[in-house]
């Protein structure tokens, strides 16, 4: 073989060997995902809607969301990192007995666009080991930081025995300018119907003190939900 020929046969595979690792990152784009992949995009039951929130748990704001949960009636699921978990296991514990959810966000909050399969696969058996020393109960959901979904993190997935979800539905709470009149805008403009909505209850990767805005619009979005007489739920409860 001669030697550019060697060359751009090595280019091409390198290519193809990335075209395939980040392919499934493409899943990041909600508004097409929910439609191709209803399932991981967490589209459940059409009268249900399926709260969650990532990134926790913070003890600066996570019992503000519990409280307020409380006062609504409503059950989360919680998307929960190894290394807040281990930082207030209570709050975890306090997440359970409270009656919410809790799932795998990783065990840091990094992108597995880039990391090597191994290194996922640790990184979410180190979580979901955490979560499950702490409750007591057994895990089942994984959500990937950012949502950013490639080989390694369906690798990761399928070696913990955890399901894959990500989302329909968003806030942008995440944003310095989001308020609680523009994440229930939000939500209101990205439903769906059997919509998995993501929102955070920390702002560890979020603009300072973006959780106030998310805990602003979630009476804004009890009246939305409940003119549309739709009940709000776990994960678990979205899925029966």
């Amino acid at each position: 073989m001669k030697p550019a020929t060697a060359a751009a046969g090595a280019a091409a595979l390198t290519a193809g060997a990335a075209f395939v690792h980040f392919v499934p990152g493409v899943v990041f784009w909600r508004a097409a995902r929910w439609r191709l992949l209803p399932r991981l995009s967490g589209v459940g039951r059409p009268e249900h809607v399926a709260l969650t929130f990532d990134d926790g748990p913070d003890p600066a704001s996570t019992p503000l969301f519990l409280d307020t949960l409380d006062i609504l009636g409503w059950k989360a699921t919680f998307f929960c990192l190894g290394e807040q978990a281990r930082r207030s296991p209570s709050l975890v514990r306090e997440l359970v007995g409270r009656g919410h959810e809790v799932g795998v966000h990783g065990d840091s909050h990094k992108s597995q666009l880039l990391r090597s399969a191994p290194a996922v696969i640790k990184d979410v058996a180190r979580a979901r080991a955490c979560l499950e020393d702490i409750t007591g109960r057994a895990v089942g959901w994984f959500r990937p930081p950012y949502g950013a979904v490639s080989l390694s993190t369906l690798a990761a997935a399928r070696t913990n025995d955890l399901r894959l979800v990500l989302w329909t539905t968003w806030g942008r709470d995440w944003e310095e300018r989001a308020t609680g009149e523009t994440v229930a805008a939000t939500l209101r403009k990205t439903f769906v119907p059997g919509a998995t909505v993501l929102l955070h209850d920390s702002d560890l990767t979020s603009a300072p003190g973006s959780w106030q805005a998310t805990l602003d619009a979630l009476p804004l979005a009890a009246g939305d939900w409940r003119s549309r007489r739709l009940t709000v739920g776990t994960l678990g409860e979205h899925f029966g």
